[in-house]
């Protein structure tokens, strides 16, 4: 049985494996531009950020229906329980489906037919967390808000996800600032590629609860202070940063100087079907490469219950962490 741990940072369009996207695209009558899954697979390898996000919206092409959703939802539900995660809390990129037709309905409800039913299924909760694309405008972004007003019933929060360099946190104060207004958590990507100002930033500005990434906050003690001094959950997806060039071999990862800090660090999968693992794969590459032994693993998995968004529910919270001290390591 695997370590319980929650899942905070996880793109649902990055777990759709080659498998599936053959089987969805014969579904669909989408042609695509591989032989097979194999010469497919094959394409799964990256220089940085832009050539796996040109892989990434190529390969979207083939979820069109709410069934689609469902059925990316539920393969990714499956492998995530199988691997000890409990709780999940999934982003989805709404503008990358409207752009090619698929209305924001289409999305939310065809994820919710998996998310609904998960615990009963796979005995895993989950929130949905909507994410805008921070290469688009910012006006783009407020149109979505918009959009997703009569889904809010199932969005928890938004994110602020795609290619950050050249596209700081405060190009969105406004969206960030109604999101507010709507009750939403907030998180944002900041400090993967972009700089550690990008992280104050999204904190003061968009005034966000978490950082996803943020292992460039390293390179500015005062901000790791910060972090520290307001327990600031870190969503880190280390191998994700090694197939992204963040960092060269998981053994110059950060992650171990971080905890050292005081930082308070989880560990998630990010694009899975991309990355080379799903979140017991991260934990289990972190563990053998870093050298964490059995305590920082519990450690990690601790803070992946006490940084998600369950204080409507701190009863499973609670029950949940009381998995994790309980589990014993073999």
């Amino acid at each position: 049985m695997p370590l319980p741990k929650a899942e905070l940072h996880l793109h649902i369009e990055g777990t759709l494996e080659p498998e599936l996207a053959f089987a969805l695209a014969a579904r669909n009558g989408v042609e695509l531009p591989y032989a097979d899954t194999e010469e497919l697979r094959k394409a799964y390898l990256f220089d940085d950020l832009q050539s796996f996000l040109n892989l990434y919206y190529e390969l979207m092409a083939v979820l069109r229906t709410e069934q689609d959703f469902a059925d990316l939802a539920d393969a990714y539900l499956a492998r995530a329980a199988a691997q000890g995660v409990r709780h999940a809390e999934i982003f989805f990129d709404p503008q990358a489906h409207i752009a090619r037709g698929v209305g924001m309905g289409t999305v939310v409800e065809g994820l919710w037919r998996a998310l609904g039913r998960s615990e009963e299924t796979h005995g895993v909760s989950t929130q949905l967390i909507m994410c805008f694309l921070r290469d688009q405008s910012a006006e783009s972004a407020m149109d979505t808000l918009e959009a997703a007003k009569p889904h809010l019933g199932r969005i928890v929060g938004i994110g602020l996800d795609s290619a950050e360099v050249g596209h700081p946190p405060v190009k969105f104060r406004e969206v960030y600032e109604a999101a507010a207004a709507l009750g939403l958590r907030r998180v944002a990507h900041a400090g993967e590629e972009g700089p550690p100002a990008y992280i104050t930033e999204a904190l003061d500005i968009l005034g966000v609860e978490r950082i996803d990434h943020g292992l460039r906050c390293m390179e500015d003690a005062e901000l790791v202070e910060r972090l520290v001094r307001e327990r600031v959950p870190l969503t880190l997806c280390p191998l994700s940063n090694v197939r992204l060039r963040a960092v060269d071999v998981l053994a110059d990862h950060p992650l171990p100087a971080m905890l050292d800090a005081g930082l308070l660090c989880t560990v998630n999968s990010d694009d899975p079907a991309y990355f080379g693992g799903y979140a017991g794969d991260n934990f289990d590459a972190v563990g053998a490469a870093l050298g964490l032994g059995p305590e920082r693993l519990r450690e990690l998995a601790r803070n992946s219950f006490v940084a998600s968004f369950l204080e409507h529910d701190e009863e499973r919270r609670a029950r949940y962490i009381a998995e994790v001290e309980a589990y014993e390591f073999t």
